[in-house]
């Protein structure tokens, strides 16, 4: 019975850092933000945003864009006039951790416009 409580506990504590660690790996994006996204259009299923210039994980060079609206988990960024739709809730963002600023999320796997690999998100 021991065994099984300290197993529970275990999954638990597990768990939580897996979420504690979720939130701390997704920017927070607002309107009048500067950002780099990709400008393949609303048709591209990568949806890479970022902090810094750098490639989409489509291969495509990063356009410079601002963001003009957000609402939920949806942010819409006018880049040359045009405006695009991402999602903010990505499934792959920057594993480089604490220290890093770069903020690159994205729908498909790639590397970070800091050149880390993006990790699968929990």
């Amino acid at each position: 019975m021991k065994k099984i409580l300290i197993a529970l506990l275990a999954a638990s504590l597990l768990l939580v850092a897996i979420v504690a660690f979720a939130d701390k790996t997704l920017p927070v994006y607002k309107k009048g933000d500067s950002v780099y996204v990709c400008t393949c259009g609303d048709s591209c299923d990568c949806k890479t945003m970022s902090r810094n210039a750098g490639k989409c994980s489509c291969g495509n060079a990063l356009g410079k864009g601002v963001v003009s609206k957000v609402a939920g988990d949806k942010a819409v960024v006018t880049v040359d006039g045009k405006e695009l739709n991402f999602i903010t809730t990505a499934k792959y963002a920057c594993g480089c951790g604490d220290g890093c600023n770069c903020g690159t999320i994205s729908q498909k796997p790639g590397s970070c416009s800091c050149g880390t690999e993006m990790m699968k998100v929990p």
